[in-house]
């Protein structure tokens, strides 16, 4: 609407839009603005829902285009006039100046004043390669949010104190550095901890796992093979899980609890580091005073040890009496023609090396058969003094009177089976000596049993 002193063409337009360079809008147009109109504005003409003003048709002078919403920028304008009829000086083509109009001219020959707006544009969105383009961002790393934690920290503390803003700035800087330097150092002792534990400490610590499990490996084995199938063996829990993995029945193993129990009413004793420390000097004083085997060193070794019923001094007694008899049983052996023996094995048979269950199934098969002993072993290493051999490898000897042929291995080995305990042999088994004789290995099981033999034998 105008007021009565204004011109049609001098109407308040009203605020622009800045269009966005991204997505550009089409502008508002204005209807009758001294006569001339631009072609945006008549593209726009008539797409209002359909619908057209009253102002906007004339008596009789509009074309059939003006009717049709949406037309070509031909088709109307908002004074009823196509653009070709208006001239820059604001006549018509036929001749007729806006002077002319008589105020009580019908409602066709006012001017219109109403103003047109665009209708907005939907701007388009993101394309769908820019949304799968988008990534979230990177968090930076603790070393800046540490630094900038303490940075913020310092200027609040440092702002309380009303101090010039050089020295602030400078404790910020100093402080700034110091954390530098402790996150620097810490990366780089992290870092030499993880290079330098899989080649030092770590190494080391598991060499020694693996050290302590040989040994239990290598004294388990050996029970299972030399120690008697019925002897009860003393140990503590994992060495009697090592035990049991070797075949050893669990009804025959006395597990040492710490500080509940003692190795008595076993025949062994398995003398690992926790069994050490667990009896100290009373084990070897008082429960087991002599030694099968040893394997290992330091806090792996594991002894073996043979446990006295009665006391240690009753049983070393005992064993000092059976050395006694077995070196007399043996110088009786060397004198008996039907023998045959080793130097080696002369001298264990005199030294009372032998084991007196040996002895007497020796002088028992001299008796049937003619026999060579090429060697005694069987022992346990590191044992004890006085702990006999008890193994030794035999075969038929030849040349000997009243005799066609030498015993065969065989024979042999069948009247060994032919025996009962405890002079039944634990193994018998044919094997080749380096030299390449056949012989017959005969194996006793350990602890070897004292006073077979008598005091006076």
């Amino acid at each position: 609407m105008t007021s009565s002193g204004t011109a049609p063409g001098d109407l308040m337009l009203p605020a622009i839009i800045e269009p966005s360079p991204e997505f550009p809008q089409a502008e508002a147009s204005v209807a009758g603005s001294n006569g001339t109109e631009s072609p945006e504005a008549e593209a726009l003409v008539g797409d209002s829902q359909g619908a057209e003003s009253p102002e906007t048709v004339s008596k009789g002078t509009e074309s059939a285009e003006a009717t049709i919403p949406g037309g070509s920028p031909e088709a109307a304008t908002p004074g009823g006039k196509a653009p070709g009829a208006a001239t820059p000086g604001g006549e018509s083509p036929g001749g007729e100046s806006p002077g002319d109009e008589t105020p009580g001219a019908g409602p066709a020959d006012e001017p219109d004043d109403t103003v047109i707006f665009a209708a907005p544009i939907q701007p388009p969105g993101p394309p769908p390669w820019a949304l799968a383009a988008r990534r979230p961002a990177k968090p930076p790393p603790w070393a800046r949010v540490l630094a900038t934690t303490l940075r913020l920290w310092a200027q609040r503390r440092l702002r309380r104190r009303s101090k010039p803003e050089r020295a602030s700035k400078r404790w910020i800087a100093v402080l700034v550095l110091v954390v530098a330097v402790v996150v620097g150092a810490g990366a780089v002792t992290v870092a030499l901890t993880l290079t330098a534990a899989p080649a030092g400490h770590g190494r080391a610590g598991t060499g020694a796992l693996d050290t302590v499990a040989t040994v239990r490996d290598q004294a388990a084995g050996w029970v299972a093979s030399q120690v008697a199938a019925d002897a009860i063996v003393a140990c503590d829990p994992a060495m009697c899980s090592v035990l049991q993995n070797k075949g050893i029945p669990a009804s025959l193993l006395l597990v040492l609890p710490s500080g509940k129990a003692d190795p008595l009413g076993s025949d062994v004793v398995m003398a690992t580091a926790a069994v050490r420390t667990q009896f100290g000097s009373r084990l070897a004083g008082v429960y087991a005073p002599v030694v099968l085997a040893s394997f290992g060193q330091g806090s792996a070794q594991i002894v073996v040890r043979a446990v006295a019923p009665d006391g240690a001094p009753a049983y070393l007694a005992q064993l000092r009496s059976d050395w006694h008899a077995r070196a007399v049983a043996g110088r009786q052996l060397l004198h008996n023609s039907r023998l045959h023996a080793s130097a080696a094995a002369r001298g264990q048979l005199a030294a009372g090396e032998v084991d007196s269950r040996l002895l007497t199934t020796l002088a028992t098969m001299a008796a049937l058969y003619p026999i060579n002993v090429a060697g005694f072993s069987g022992s346990g290493a590191h044992a004890s003094a006085g702990i006999p051999l008890r193994s030794a490898e035999i075969s038929g000897a030849t040349g000997v009177a009243g005799t066609r042929s030498a015993a065969s291995l065989s024979s042999l080995k069948d009247f060994l089976l032919a025996q009962r305990a405890p002079y039944l042999p634990a193994e018998m088994d044919i094997v080749r000596l380096a030299t390449g004789q056949a012989v017959l290995r005969v194996l006793f099981t350990a602890p070897s049993p004292l006073g077979l033999l008598g005091s006076n034998s």
